[in-house]
């Protein structure tokens, strides 16, 4: 595994995905996400990927605003385990978010695509 060109890909992967939650892309995260993804979000729920597309494609879940800092690439063999803390701005259902969050997200190459199989965020106390 050619670990300097998987990394380039999957930072490429998290801008993509970023974006498309930015702007509820619900085809790239629908396409970027792995059927069977565990994510965990910041209140401790643990949502379904078709629970997260719903929120998206309601306008349940809307994001204004998100930026990464101090991210982290690892691959333990066909896993990529990406640590970063995301400055994010906008709402989720009746809740106004604007604050740091550390995210943890790890990628499984599967037939030559890599997909997202656990996403896990914390708030960041200050």
């Amino acid at each position: 595994m050619d670990l300097h060109k998987n990394r380039s890909l999957i930072v490429e992967k998290e801008k993509m995905l970023l974006t498309a939650f930015t702007n509820c892309d619900i085809d790239t995260i629908d396409d970027l996400l792995h059927e069977d993804v565990v994510y965990i979000i910041p209140n401790g729920r643990l949502l379904s990927k078709a629970k997260v597309l719903q929120n998206y494609s309601s306008g349940g879940t809307a994001i204004s605003s998100i930026r990464s800092e101090e991210q982290s690439v690892h691959f333990v063999d066909d896993c990529a385990v990406v640590a970063m803390i995301l400055n994010l701005s906008g709402k989720y259902y009746d809740q106004v978010v604007d604050r740091k969050f550390r995210y943890l997200r790890v990628w499984k190459l599967l037939e030559g695509q890599w997909k997202v199989i656990t996403i896990s965020s914390v708030p960041i106390l200050e």
